[in-house]
């Protein structure tokens, strides 16, 4: 019987392959493949996530976060595969809401959304930068995985890991294209690159066959998935890298300066679409979360299967000192662990009968809220406090400074030679400022530091070292 969440041209790719003979191993696994071993996955690991990689081997980067994401997406589709009837005759492919995980983040350039800011700043007349659509840039042109055949030109032979519609569908979270010119606006645009229409056209033609997408929009249930879970791996796995370094503990959430308070009840009650929502609701959220966790010993039935034993045990070692949340490395993993349970049990679906691939994933709004309550307090009081804020601010200095210098007269000769072989192939503006970027774009956190030094500082000069 026939699975009909997917089409017959879901497996199909934009590149024609000769003929599979892996019986053993299916287009979607082909695909994760593809991505594991390719270079922009790796790169992962030298890209901030909340603090920079070199303070301690302890905090999350983005690969590691990708990582963690995925083992959440994949419990979910499995989660929804067991607890739904349609779902269950017709089951979501988890390898695929797997392998779109792995690649949510590998657009993201040096120095996490300040990097994004700055590129974005520099390529407003040119089609901007955004994260998501760079994503879908490094898949379908920029891997060296596949070239389109018969083709010379050094612009147009790029296919990158040619991967199938379906698993292409997974990380196209907006569906909107990002203006050509947007020199008056200020923020940066969610959707995908103006040059990219074609390859969204054709992903959407596969995935939902002879759908009109004019009046709604695309976005397939695997991508849902991922984009839960990224958002229950940002409020739970950030939130203990705060604890660990420090920044944060429970007395000092409880005690925080009211005005960040309103400022995540504002931003928390427009996302959960409440207008009452307020400061004291945030007070509220976290006061349920530690002691629905550091549970009163009569509170505990005897012989109950659904409790983590080393977890309660250690919460009633700890339940005068909520604190030891932050500061014990047992007590914190299990808050952790804790949450992510909590949360993915909290996700349900939808199905559209007549498009199934486009059913709907939500979240219970009584988690929502608690998801949404972690991850904003996260931003305002860790992301934005001053001793991150001026890691970040150089950060966006320096990508700002690489881009001016390459796109300054003679900048192509900072290049790599592969990189200015696609600069000079093209005349057009709009494509060279996007050869620069994707380079900039391209780079880990690190070696953004060690390039911006050879261009400016007295230390960082070398003839020896490659670009």
């Amino acid at each position: 019987m026939k699975n009909k969440l997917y089409q017959d041209s879901d497996e199909s790719r934009y590149i024609t392959e000769d003929s599979d003979t892996e019986t053993w191993r299916s287009p979607y696994r082909k695909d994760y493949a593809r991505v594991i071993h390719s270079p922009s996955f790796r790169r992962q690991q030298g890209k901030t996530q909340i603090f920079p990689g070199h303070e301690s081997d302890f905090f999350r980067n983005r690969l590691t976060h990708s990582l963690e994401v995925a083992q959440i997406s994949e419990s979910i589709a499995h989660m929804l595969n067991a607890q739904d009837k349609f779902l269950s005759e017709n089951p979501i492919d988890p390898r695929i809401c797997f392998t779109s995980a792995h690649l949510h983040d590998i657009g993201h350039p040096p120095f996490g959304h300040n990097g994004e800011q700055a590129l974005d700043e520099c390529m407003r007349e040119h089609g901007g930068f955004e994260g998501n659509a760079q994503t879908l840039r490094i898949v379908t042109q920029l891997e060296k995985k596949r070239y389109k055949p018969s083709v010379s030109n050094a612009l147009d032979k790029r296919a990158g890991l040619n991967l199938t519609y379906r698993t292409l569908g997974s990380i196209l979270k907006y569906d909107q294209v990002i203006e050509q010119n947007r020199s008056d606006d200020t923020k940066v645009r969610k959707g995908y690159y103006h040059c990219d229409r074609e390859i969204v056209a054709d992903i959407k033609k596969a995935v939902c066959p002879g759908v009109d997408f004019s009046s709604r929009k695309f976005k397939t249930i695997e991508c849902q998935i991922m984009d839960v879970a990224d958002d229950i791996a940002y409020s739970t796995y950030d939130i203990e890298d705060t604890f660990k370094a420090g920044f944060l503990t429970p007395s000092k959430i409880l005690t925080f300066d009211q005005t960040v308070i309103e400022e995540v009840a504002i931003e928390v009650g427009r996302r959960i679409n409440d207008d009452n929502f307020s400061a004291s609701n945030v007070t509220e959220v976290f006061l349920d979360l530690f002691s629905q966790f550091v549970l009163p010993a009569e509170d505990l039935s005897p012989g109950s299967e659904d409790i983590e034993v080393e977890r309660v045990l250690a919460a009633l070692t700890y339940q005068q000192d909520l604190d030891a949340i932050a500061q014990d490395g047992n007590l914190r993993t299990s808050f952790t662990s804790y949450l992510v349970g909590r949360f993915i049990s909290g996700v349900e679906v939808e199905i559209d009968e007549e498009l199934p691939q486009l059913s709907t994933i939500s979240i219970r709004p009584e988690i929502l809220r608690e998801i949404e309550v972690l991850k904003n307090f996260t931003y305002l009081a860790t992301i934005r406090s001053s001793r991150v804020a001026v890691s970040e601010f150089r950060g966006k200095g320096i990508v700002s400074e690489i881009f001016a210098a390459l796109d300054g007269k003679k900048g192509r000769l900072l290049l790599p030679q592969d990189y200015q072989e696609l600069f000079d192939a093209s005349t057009e503006e709009s494509v060279r400022k996007r050869t620069l970027c994707d380079f900039v774009a391209g780079m880990t956190d690190r070696y953004a530091i060690e390039f911006w030094s050879r261009l400016y500082s007295d230390s960082g000069e070398t003839i020896f070292k490659p670009l």
